[in-house]
């Protein structure tokens, strides 16, 4: 089957907003193996501010993952922040992009996240076995690339630009709403 993306398609920022936004189990029928290896780290963590950017266009906090096989460098799982949305207080950027990806050896992936993880998701990235973390944003937050890298794993930063405007511009809007997704209703309550 010919695939939309090949070897010949320019990587722009249209091709990664449709791989961002199509579901990952039907990458395969828009993209080849020789355009995926194609990729870059940097197109990775576009793909992850892209997600948060459509968390935060659905009124949601704007943090987006992406987990790659660390030797094809297929997409086997991405997702963005649904606290807001689906009223769920863990489905952060990493831990959705775990669930797309199931029960698959984490150790054998690279996990791409817009923003430095929360201590929840650097003790799930920990308990799963990730070998490599690539954070797109130390501006906003940070603190667990240490923790992380203490537990054995390799952590890069890789600030994306547009991802560290877009979580500052968030986090002035809305700034409970960034209180309850980093420390609960309690908090946001405590403070007002």
């Amino acid at each position: 089957m010919d695939t939309l993306l090949n070897t010949n398609t320019p990587i722009t920022e249209a091709v990664l907003a449709a791989i961002a936004h199509m579901p990952t189990k039907s990458l395969s029928v828009l993209m080849d193996e020789a355009f995926t290896k194609r990729l870059s780290d940097r197109d990775f963590m576009r793909i992850a501010v892209l997600l948060a950017q459509k968390s935060y266009d659905e009124g949601g906090c704007p943090i987006g993952a992406v987990i790659i096989d660390r030797h094809t460098r297929q997409i086997v799982g991405k997702g963005h922040n649904t606290l807001v949305q689906e009223s769920h207080p863990y489905n952060h950027g990493e831990t959705s992009a775990m669930r797309d990806a199931g029960r698959i050896d984490f150790s054998k992936t690279v996990m791409f996240t817009s923003l430095s993880p929360c201590d929840v998701c650097a003790a799930l990235i920990h308990m799963r076995g990730f070998s490599r973390v690539v954070v797109g944003d130390v501006t906003n937050a940070c603190g667990n690339e240490a923790v992380l890298q203490e537990k054995g794993m390799q952590v890069d930063v890789l600030e994306d630009h547009a991802g560290v405007e877009l979580y500052a511009r968030y986090r002035a809007e809305r700034p409970e709403q960034d209180l309850e997704d980093w420390l609960g209703l309690a908090a946001v309550k405590l403070r007002g």
